[in-house]
């Protein structure tokens, strides 16, 4: 009777072994699939540099964004060197990133991050610089060729179709600074009062704006007008040219820009909206997480803004 009573002890037993081991698992599992399931709601973004008030405000806005929609958003300073755009793309890979936004460093050298997370299977969506390689779901930047002929149509009215004019441009290998250069030239053809008589990069930077003005200035004294690829360095330009009746207009619209404007430091801006384009670009990512179509293409409005 002892016997039959320990045979039936240990099976009992064995069964609550079983029961617990399988619960367990179970468990286990849930844990693995809750982490799979928050993972999922992770999105990375590679900003170009955020030494620059445009690209803060960027920030700003997909971090605002990706809150508001629940989602966990990972956010890599690649300090304007392409090397460490890469080496960022790789992080927020490992990090567990399932979309990553790149805002480019330079059109051609994106290619490579670009690529790492194609070979991952991690799609990519580009904003306000394009990229000429790899493979993108969304492009999301402002009309910047309609922007810099708008530009150029505010200034040739200003100078009555005559005169000299410079143009600062950005960041070469850039796909803004090509297309607001080309929108430029563009909007000035076929202008013969109008002449373009010094051309030079400044790399978006505030003090490289002042320091390229400044040479432009001895070189070339005798011009009316300055169009700058962005308001960093129409603002450093503007610095150097004070006391002197010259027009500057920059690009991008932000806030040390307007006060500009509003102050007579500088005479318009072409106005982008780096905080819709950030909020856009987590739209279309979370788009692409739950597996609906996104546009290739996605334009955001400009304006013009004058005192």
């Amino acid at each position: 009777m002892k016997k039959r009573n320990l045979k039936i002890l240990a099976l009992a037993l064995a069964g609550v072994l079983i029961t617990a081991g399988f619960l367990g698992c179970t468990k286990s599992e849930d844990k693995d699939s809750a982490s799979k399931g928050e993972e999922s709601k992770k999105i990375g973004m590679v900003i170009s540099t955020l030494n620059n008030p445009f690209f803060v405000t960027m920030k700003e806005g997909a971090e605002k964004k990706a809150k508001e929609l629940g989602y966990e958003l990972i956010v890599l300073d690649s300090r304007n060197d392409g090397a460490t755009e890469r080496s960022n793309v790789e992080d927020l890979i490992q990090k567990g990133a399932k979309v990553i936004i790149v805002n480019p460093t330079d059109s051609d050298a994106v290619g490579n991050a670009i690529k790492v997370a194609n070979d991952s299977k991690i799609p990519v969506v580009t904003v306000d610089r394009n990229a000429n390689s790899g493979e993108v779901a969304s492009h999301i930047a402002s009309d910047n060729v309609a922007g810099g002929k708008l530009a150029a149509e505010f200034i040739i009215e200003k100078l009555g179709e005559k005169g000299n004019v410079v143009e600062i441009q950005g960041l070469p290998g850039t796909s803004a600074a090509r297309d607001r250069g080309k929108g430029f030239h563009d909007g000035l053809s076929g202008k013969d009062g109008v002449k373009v008589v010094a051309s030079q990069p400044a790399d978006f930077d505030r003090q490289k704006g002042l320091s390229v003005m400044e040479n432009i200035i001895q070189a070339h004294p005798d011009f009316q007008a300055v169009f700058c690829h962005n308001d960093e360095m129409a603002l450093g330009a503007a610095k150097a040219l004070i006391g002197k009746e010259v027009i500057v207009v920059g690009f991008d619209g932000n806030d040390d820009a307007v006060k500009a404007v509003e102050s007579g430091e500088i005479a318009a801006t072409i106005a982008q909206q780096p905080d819709l384009m950030g909020s856009i670009s987590i739209e279309n990512a979370v788009k692409i997480l739950k597996g609906e179509n996104v546009e290739k293409e996605i334009p955001v409005e400009l304006k013009l803004i004058k005192k």
